[in-house]
């Protein structure tokens, strides 16, 4: 059985780029973008060349322990939605507003503050080719998509309108997602993870945003979409209040029916029903089966166990074992020990 990451990894100590898993208030951070402008700053031309070496050492790390399709670890950003948005027109980080961000906080985001433009340059696939070149397994990069960014920015121009707003981010998006495609990334995912908890937007438009960023992308490329159901705030914190997981029994027949490849969903944190996996006939389905915000490590026997009874309901060749989520949290160590787990549960079935 095929193993993934999903996108993030922890940050090796030389990279001077914080993330919200570091800030205080973990992931539900009120400023999620501090201090990002002034480390690229500070750094100047010393950065790329940092960010380099640190891209090619997890992406070998991740090859070494033995998944098959590694990511280029996000070690660029400072979480997975706000970096690629520093790159599209119409979005001003100058002017954060302050706004709820999934529901039950709030955060000083950047703002919409004109119609969304794509970047004039490519500027993720170098990101993909540093990865690339350091391993011989197929990289992965990941983009966050329309409705999580929509869930994720303050909208001072589309105001009332998050169909439009969708539309517009979805084909900006789709931009870049196909000059990844076309340099040869073989595997792009956009991150969804809003749609498990606005399930009724993303069936009313969600899907056909999801649609628009894949438009024009070749048959070579394989086109995911991942839906957890939200980061804790932290390491076992047990208590944060994650999407109701019957969402993915709502989205489940339409994604079954959307021009991608793949989907992505969270299983180990807290479990499915595993018939869900029945109402995906068609999509290859990448089951998490690590948690990433719990500091136990799993036993082999326990994943493998979860993957033989996965397999009682989908066909063998469409699913893949990855971790939950990101694996920011977890620390250099502890990702090592959780994926060694991983692997070694998918190589036993």
């Amino acid at each position: 059985m095929l193993t993934t990451t999903i996108g993030a990894y922890p940050k090796p100590e030389e990279v001077p780029i914080r993330d919200w898993f570091s800030a205080e208030d973990g992931t539900d951070t009120a400023e999620p973008t501090a201090g990002y402008a002034e480390t690229v700053a500070r750094w100047g031309e010393q950065l790329e060349a940092l960010l380099d070496r640190a891209t090619a050492k997890v992406a070998r790390e991740q090859d070494e322990l033995g998944i098959d399709v590694p990511t280029d670890g996000e070690l660029r950003r400072e979480n997975y939605i706000h970096y690629h948005c520093r790159q599209l027109g119409g979005i001003d980080f100058a002017t954060l507003t302050e706004t709820e961000m999934r529901g039950h906080y709030r955060a000083c985001l950047p703002t919409i503050t004109g119609p969304v433009s794509p970047n004039r340059w490519p500027f993720l696939v170098r990101d993909w080719q540093i990865a690339q070149a350091a391993t011989k397994k197929p990289v992965k990069m990941t983009v966050p998509g329309p409705l999580t960014i929509g869930d994720s920015v303050a909208d001072a121009f589309y105001q009332g309108d998050p169909r439009a707003r969708g539309a517009a981010l979805a084909d900006a998006l789709n931009v870049e997602i196909r000059r990844l495609a076309d340099a040869g990334c073989p595997w792009i995912q956009v991150d969804e993870p809003v749609f498990a908890r606005r399930a009724g937007d993303a069936l009313a438009f969600g899907m056909e945003h999801l649609e628009r960023c894949f438009h024009r992308v070749p048959p070579t490329t394989r086109r995911v979409v991942h839906i957890c159901c939200g980061y804790p705030r932290r390491l076992d914190d047990e208590e944060y209040p994650k999407a109701p997981n019957e969402a993915y029994f709502e989205l489940a027949p339409i994604l079954d029916e959307v021009a991608i490849d793949a989907v992505s969903i969270e299983d180990a944190h807290r479990p499915n029903d595993l018939a869900l996996l029945e109402r995906f006939a068609r999509k290859t389905v990448i089951l998490g089966v690590i948690a990433i915000a719990r500091s136990r490590v799993e036993e082999v026997d326990e994943v493998r166990d979860r993957l033989k009874r996965a397999l009682e309901h989908i066909d063998p060749h469409r699913l893949m074992a990855a971790p939950d989520c990101g694996l920011g949290f977890l620390g250099r160590d502890l990702t090592r020990q959780k994926l060694a787990v991983l692997v070694a549960a998918a190589r036993d079935l």
